[in-house]
């Protein structure tokens, strides 16, 4: 059961990633003007696209359990800045609700962070590519 829990949680935070991946696309104009407006002013087509490229890269080997530890860590490059520099709930001013709904967000990156951690510690699990390739035997292998 714990395999198959491993599977499931990698299969739901992978998606979760390439969904901001699909969201950055379709959206493609208003995440640039909300980029501008955080203050990524330097070539944010550049930014836009090489996190769409990182961020489709790296589910993918999460989902599928292939290089987990470096998916992790590209996936970590892009949420962590990407939750400090969106959810700053510490700069804040207008209204204690939108404070409050700021503070929400990050602490729930934060958990999403948390599951990142945690797969990086353990790895990719029974159910993924990694281990269909250390279990497979070539033909002609010596046993």
């Amino acid at each position: 059961m714990k395999d198959v829990a491993d599977l499931i949680g990698r299969i739901l935070l992978g998606s979760l990633f390439l969904f901001e991946a699909y969201n950055g696309v379709l959206f493609l104009d208003k995440t640039k003007t909300l980029m501008e407006n955080y203050g990524i002013n330097w070539h944010p087509d550049f930014w836009i696209f090489s996190v769409i490229f990182l961020l489709i890269l790296s589910s993918t080997l999460l989902i599928i359990g292939y290089r987990v530890k470096l998916a992790v860590i590209l996936l970590l490059l892009y949420w962590i800045p990407a939750t400090l520099i969106t959810y700053s709930f510490w700069d804040v001013s207008d209204t204690l609700q939108l404070r409050r709904m700021n503070l929400i967000d990050f602490m729930k990156n934060m958990g999403i962070t948390g599951a990142l951690f945690i797969i990086w510690a353990k790895g990719s699990g029974r159910y993924s590519i990694k281990r269909l390739f250390a279990t497979f035997k070539t033909p002609g292998a010596k046993k």
